[in-house]
């Protein structure tokens, strides 16, 4: 009988921890913000990812040392797609479904993003990619994809920016178009490159492909030295970018070589060496190198908690968690639907990258710059703001 009290007496005690532990969770549950995060942390791309999540925390940080949102800390859920498209599908259906996340961040890559984004429709979750560039990512068929925004500008922005920079800048004739062809983001920014250029009175001489982790490029660029471009556009990440460049300066090639913001990693530098860089420019979300009072602000809080200066991928990062904090703040609600209202209604927003108006196809409108690549060292060059 004694042995019976002892083991019914043990029972309730395991049953009431049991439920002391559940009633804490639920109480951290009531008092955080879940927010996913989807990022290539491994892999390929892992710089992106790793500063895109960067520039997040710390504007999550920023927000949860001012006391949070309607009372609560915002908690940064991270997942891992190790740099590939079913990883990221993968990594984005546990954080609704398992994590039950109220929004995600990411992909970094346009292709990783396109690859979450029905996951994000399906559940009603909206989904911001701080540097997912591609057009498709926001609009599907003409249609506007009701939970999928960024912070970055988009893919024919850039495309049009350096075009018009060889037209008008470098006063380039002719050009040679050489993507990736594995990523949608290259494909994207070259078909508007090669739209406008042409438009412009340019004439593209050829168009050349490569694969992601192809090594060698010789052949391809022995092909585009003997058309002798006054421009070869090379949309495409820092990885590939830099092994070309190295390449292709020491076959012989000196024309300026043109791309967009898949440049913008410090590895580029790495990869490549200073000298082949030099005479290279492409199209960018922000400058460190510009004086604006928040940017400046933004600059020194980023080199405070990372003692390094931030690249513009980190800057959008940070621009991407202050849109989100701001949609709570205005919503008032962790009710996704309520969220993406508010970001719909997102109007003149300071951020760092710039002063931001969500339009209806869920795009930023904010400006856009041009650098160059020198001593390999990043020189704004140009700045362009679109027309409203």
């Amino acid at each position: 009988m004694r042995k019976k009290l002892l083991a019914a007496a043990m029972s309730t005690l395991l049953m009431a921890g049991a439920l002391a532990g559940c009633g804490g969770g639920a109480k951290e549950d009531a008092n955080v913000i879940k927010i996913g995060g989807n990022f290539e942390l491994t892999g390929g791309v892992a710089n992106y990812g790793k500063q895109a999540v960067n520039g997040i925390q710390l504007a999550i940080k920023q927000a949860n040392d001012a006391g949070g949102v309607m009372g609560k800390q915002i908690k940064l859920v991270l997942a891992d797609n190790k740099s590939e498209a079913a990883e990221a599908t993968n990594a984005i259906t546990k954080l609704i479904t398992q994590d039950k996340v109220v929004a995600v961040f990411g992909p970094a890559t346009s292709s990783n993003t396109l690859a979450t984004v029905q996951v994000s429709q399906d559940n009603k979750v909206p989904v911001i990619t701080p540097t997912g560039t591609n057009e498709k990512i926001t609009v599907d068929n003409g249609k506007t994809r009701p939970y999928a925004f960024r912070s970055c500008f988009i893919d024919p922005l850039q495309g049009t920016i350096m075009a018009n920079f060889a037209s008008n800048t470098l006063k380039a004739k002719t050009a040679v178009i050489y993507i990736d062809s594995s990523s949608d983001y290259s494909k994207g920014l070259s078909q508007s490159f090669e739209a406008l250029f042409t438009q412009n009175g340019g004439k593209v001489l050829g168009k050349e492909a490569f694969l992601q982790k192809d090594q060698d490029f010789k052949s391809t660029l022995t092909k585009i030295k003997a058309l002798n471009p006054d421009v070869i556009y090379l949309p495409a990440y820092y990885e590939e970018v830099g092994k070309i460049l190295k390449q292709a300066r020491e076959m012989g090639i000196t024309a300026p070589f043109l791309g967009g913001d898949g440049w913008d990693d410090p590895k580029v530098v790495e990869i490549a060496g200073v000298a082949p860089l030099n005479n290279t420019f492409f199209s960018n979300h922000y400058s460190s190198q510009d004086t604006d009072p928040v940017v400046v602000k933004f600059i020194e809080a980023y080199k405070k908690e990372y003692n390094q200066e931030p690249s513009a991928l980190a800057a959008l990062g940070y621009d991407a968690g202050l849109l989100l904090i701001d949609a709570l703040k205005r919503a008032n609600s962790t009710d996704p639907a309520k969220i993406r209202e508010a970001l719909e209604q997102t109007k003149n927003l300071q951020l760092s990258t710039g002063t931001v108006t969500i339009d209806a196809n869920h795009n930023p409108i904010k400006s856009a710059v041009v650098i160059e690549m020198k001593d390999g060292k990043q020189m704004f060059k140009e700045k362009v703001t679109p027309k409203l």
